[in-house]
């Protein structure tokens, strides 16, 4: 009985068993120590963009608690006033995007990072909040969130996204203010899996 030597080919992981790392070169390129810029950064607000200027920031979590250091992150919002941008004029007009991208590996402490302003409500039973998309490795299918204000209690309860999230699971959905010298920033944490496990939605 002859046996063969020839090396044993390695097989990889092809596209439909996993959505990274192929994405995030062109979509989040310095967190692959790439050079070339993206379309969309962390940074949806100028300076001159009116409203409460804020920063977002949080880590996503595994099932055990550990940061998840190749994730990326897509937010979108109204601007100050409940405004939509529709446009590339608009956005270059007001000073604000409406839309963000970051990903954890672009930070020493693998967080997201963004810089935006407040959000206003966009009409009655609605609470301002930010839509948030997660995507990483391993994920065939991105999920969706939202982020809501500690500060905004009285619209938070009258929110029909919100309230139909079952009441111990809220606070998954619900960033705290924290003020410092110079800046106002939000923390929150993205929780994949386990006891904190934030509330995703079925789009």
């Amino acid at each position: 009985m002859s046996t063969s030597t020839a090396p044993q080919q390695r097989l990889l992981q092809t596209p439909s068993q996993t959505v990274g790392p192929y994405f995030a070169y062109g979509l989040t390129p310095r967190q692959y120590f790439y050079d070339h810029g993206s379309a969309y950064t962390p940074v949806l607000a100028g300076p001159q963009a009116e409203g409460e200027h804020i920063r977002l920031v949080g880590r996503v979590l595994d099932g055990e608690g550990q940061p998840i250091g190749d994730a990326m992150i897509e937010i979108g919002q109204l601007d100050a006033h409940g405004r939509e941008i529709t446009s590339e004029a608009q956005a270059q007009e007001l000073g604000f995007r409406g839309f963000g991208r970051c990903g954890t590996g672009t930070d020493a402490q693998q967080r997201f990072v963004f810089e935006t302003v407040k959000p206003g409500a966009g009409g009655a039973g609605d609470a301002p909040h930010i839509d948030v998309i997660v995507l990483m490795r391993g994920m065939l299918s991105h999920a969706f969130t939202r982020i809501y204000f500690d500060d905004e209690v009285a619209a938070n309860a009258e929110d029909r996204v919100l309230q139909s999230v079952a009441p111990e699971r809220r606070g998954t959905l619900v960033a705290r203010r924290e003020v410092q010298p110079g800046a106002v920033t939000y923390r929150i944490d993205i929780h994949m899996q386990g006891p904190h496990e934030t509330a995703f939605f079925d789009l």
